[in-house]
């Protein structure tokens, strides 16, 4: 049996065992799509709407994947989560937030990021990848160590570039400004990462376009002072995120998907805001992106974000309906009744998991016990974690 069919087998099985469970369930409603339901995508079925949300873990060297993100990554397919996105993953070494993250601008990098997308697939998960490139938000140290600029040379950082010569925070230097030939080179360096990532085969990528990096960076006024075809006007401003997307788009297989994660707003006045997010949205669902990916912020260090429950879910919704696109809702959603609501209630069409899975590695698991489903815990462990019945 091949992957793919192994894939679908899996995904048919999951959805009659929900079914069955669910129908044997007196005391909860299941309403027709919930938390639990497969959710499809072009020729992907994930077996439910739980996704992890991509974290980096500046832990790689020279951009290398290594044991540390198979057991990262793994342990959260193993414990249920139908889609786990690897982190932040650099499109050139200029493109990383730090010296830690993890690259795929070398043909080198396939294969240790292939032998996570094999364990993925072989734990009934979706294995998916976010490219991105961090603009003037490159060469920082990792937060544990202060996360503050590197300096060029001994401190071991590079110089950066923009849309414009403006820096994230006031005191770094001014970033290099994109000229026509670097903005090409970026849309091939996208292009190239994508082909790389279908290789080491994973089956789903993520574009990112949001917190602050560099193709945000093109989206918002604040970040983009350009007077020519890449500024000014909204259909300027985004059109490197949609030559980037229509570049990964074409060459991907047309039964795989691809989500783009934006930052709905800057949340501040006169910068990126929820409208242009969902004329932007319409623009990337009419050449083929399949989910928006909802998070809000990261291009100011001086926004004051509502940061509380559910406050990046209401953006999720608005670009859902606005846009007639599928949705991932994500920011501080730490319990399963809440996240089901999101789902059921028609906010958004899939729950990106983020510091609760680094919590909670088998929250997902924890979800269908919530719910009064029998937890597809493996067999390895279900000696240790299913009641005997003999």
């Amino acid at each position: 049996m091949n992957s793919d069919v192994a894939q679908s087998s899996a995904a048919a099985a999951q959805a009659a065992t929900h079914g069955s469970l669910a129908d044997a369930s007196h005391d909860r409603e299941v309403p027709e799509v919930d938390l639990l339901s497969p959710l499809d995508l072009r020729g992907v079925v994930l077996r439910n709407r739980i996704a992890m949300a991509p974290m980096c873990q500046y832990s790689a060297e020279e951009g290398f994947a290594n044991d540390w993100h198979l057991v990262h990554l793994g342990s959260r397919a193993v414990g249920g989560a139908a889609l786990v996105i690897v982190e932040a993953t650099a499109i050139s070494p200029e493109g990383r937030i730090t010296p830690g993250d993890l690259g795929i601008w070398d043909d080198a990098h396939i294969e240790p990021l292939g032998r996570i997308a094999r364990f993925l697939h072989s734990q009934g998960a979706v294995a998916g990848i976010q490219l991105a490139h961090a603009g003037r938000k490159a060469s920082t140290a990792a937060p544990w160590t202060g996360g503050g600029t590197l300096k060029t040379g001994a401190e071991g950082g590079w110089p950066v570039v923009a849309p414009s010569p403006i820096p994230f925070h006031p005191d770094d230097p001014a970033p290099v400004a994109l000229d026509m030939q670097a903005i090409d080179a970026v849309v091939d360096l996208f292009e190239a990462a994508a082909r790389r990532s279908l290789a080491a085969g994973f089956r789903l990528l993520e574009i990112h376009a949001a917190h602050g990096y560099l193709l945000h960076q093109f989206l918002s006024p604040h970040s983009n002072e350009r007077d020519d075809e890449y500024g000014g006007s909204l259909d300027n401003r985004m059109r490197l995120v949609l030559r980037v997307t229509e570049r990964v788009r074409a060459v991907m297989p047309d039964e795989l998907p691809l989500f783009v994660r934006i930052s709905a707003t800057d949340w501040t006045a006169g910068g990126w805001d929820i409208e242009q997010s969902v004329e932007l949205s319409r623009r990337l669902k009419a050449i083929g992106v399949d989910l928006i990916d909802v998070s809000t912020g990261g291009n100011l260090p001086t926004a004051r974000i509502p940061v509380a429950k559910r406050y990046q879910v209401p953006c999720s919704r608005r670009i859902r309906d606005g846009a007639d696109i599928p949705t991932g809702a994500v920011g501080l959603i730490t319990d399963p009744k809440e996240a089901d609501e999101i789902v059921t209630g028609g906010d958004a069409d899939l729950v990106l998991v983020g510091r609760e899975l680094l919590r909670e590695p088998y929250w997902a698991l924890k979800v269908q016990h919530a719910f009064e489903e029998e937890p597809a815990w493996p067999v390895q462990y279900g000696y240790a974690v299913k009641r005997r019945t003999k």
